[in-house]
């Protein structure tokens, strides 16, 4: 079997489908894009090197041209959706943003920081989701070692040297982020702070405290993990968890959005895995579609079981060496959570900086492996299909 026909995933363009409410938005973007280019006044927020880049991206949108296969930089439906929420102010530092993150991985291109942090609030989980590294034993059971909370004097260390540096976070990675017991003053500490903070959560929790924490708090994106709409199939495929607590839980969220915050700038979205042909879209979005604005089943990722499994035989470099970076809850940085028991692991930030890891000699080792097809000389790259 070739690469080509190996299966694969990748992780920026993850989306198996999604729905949106509002299909209408991309000419509206691209005509305040138009219109912020011919504006100085409004670029004034934007570095000096963030120049060059916000005349690149706005060419590639507004008079593309390729030039020798170069990757050609595009708004996808939900970053139209995500444009939608940002002011004409921040825009310009918004889309450089995307920039970064979208095209720095395709032509590998590194700076200071990575375009995308993961902060891990917690690595547990109530659930046992059948397709989630949970399920190993060997990660779960505490007396291994993987199972913590994020102390919040290290989030805010973490979100300090962020703060103007990086703009993409999600408070999300190996567990349940609304079992910290830290998670409102966590999310109060980021108001403000970024231009796109994201939080996903199995909404088990997501009780009436959460809910404003999550509302009043820097949050712009909330993804509810759910992957069916019926039982039994949902509590097949996410093992402990309850349909009917979570769906009162949402509803019970998007009551409190619609009254209280109603002009608040956020986007809410029920994602799925796709693993099972059981799984069906237009029954997702008969039961979620009035509680959140989108609705999704990104593709099935095998990382539940990755140190067990063979070689595969990719050699295509991980785009996520260039994309984003992690933190676990002890300050641990990982280039991916696929690694979930921290084998590549870059060091510790009570060592190094958010700069000093991402940049620091063991991480571009990692790199360069991948780039001169030495991929399969790291495990767990070697079984990994991520891209």
């Amino acid at each position: 079997m070739t690469e080509k026909n190996r299966p694969i995933y990748e992780k920026h363009n993850s989306f198996v489908e999604i729905r949106h409410q509002n299909n209408d938005l991309l000419a509206v973007s691209m005509k305040r894009i138009a219109e912020l280019s011919d504006k100085e006044d409004c670029l004034k927020n934007l570095s000096e090197p963030h120049r060059p880049i916000f005349d690149q991206l706005c060419k590639d949108l507004l008079s593309p041209t390729p030039e020798n296969n170069r990757p050609c930089f595009s708004l996808s439906p939900n970053v139209v959706e995500e444009i939608a929420t940002v002011s004409d102010a921040d825009l310009p530092r918004y889309l450089v943003h995307r920039y970064r993150y979208e095209i720095y991985p395709q032509n590998r291109i590194l700076d200071a920081y990575p375009p995308y942090l993961q902060i891990e609030p917690t690595s547990i989980c109530n659930f046992r989701c059948v397709f989630c590294f949970e399920t190993d034993p060997t990660f779960s059971d505490k007396s291994h070692g993987f199972m913590g909370q994020m102390s919040l004097d290290l989030f805010k260390q973490i979100i300090d040297q962020a703060v103007g540096n990086i703009e993409f976070i999600s408070l999300a990675s190996r567990g349940e982020p609304l079992i910290c017991k830290d998670i409102v003053p966590m999310l109060e500490y980021t108001r403000g702070k970024f231009l796109n903070l994201k939080i996903n959560t199995n909404a088990s929790l997501l009780d009436e405290e959460k809910c404003h924490a999550i509302l009043s708090g820097g949050v712009k994106t909330v993804v509810f993990s759910a992957d069916a709409a019926t039982e039994p199939l949902y509590s097949k495929l996410r093992v402990n968890g309850n349909l009917a607590t979570v769906l009162s839980n949402i509803e019970r969220f998007q009551k409190i959005r619609q009254i209280q915050y109603s002009n608040l700038p956020v986007i809410t979205r029920v994602s799925g895995v796709k693993f099972s042909d059981e799984q069906d879209i237009n029954s997702m979005q008969k039961v979620w579609g009035d509680l959140v604005d989108q609705v999704a089943f990104v593709q099935y990722n095998p990382w539940e079981n990755v140190y067990s499994q063979p070689a595969n035989g990719i050699s295509k470099p991980c785009s996520d060496l260039w994309r984003r970076m992690f933190v676990w809850w002890d300050g641990q940085a990982n280039p991916c959570d696929v690694d979930y028991k921290s084998t590549l692991s870059k060091g510790f930030l009570k060592d190094l900086d958010l700069t000093e890891l991402w940049r620091s000699a063991d991480y571009e080792e990692l790199r360069a492996d991948h780039l001169n097809n030495k991929r399969e000389s790291r495990k767990p790259c070697t079984a990994c299909t991520v891209i």
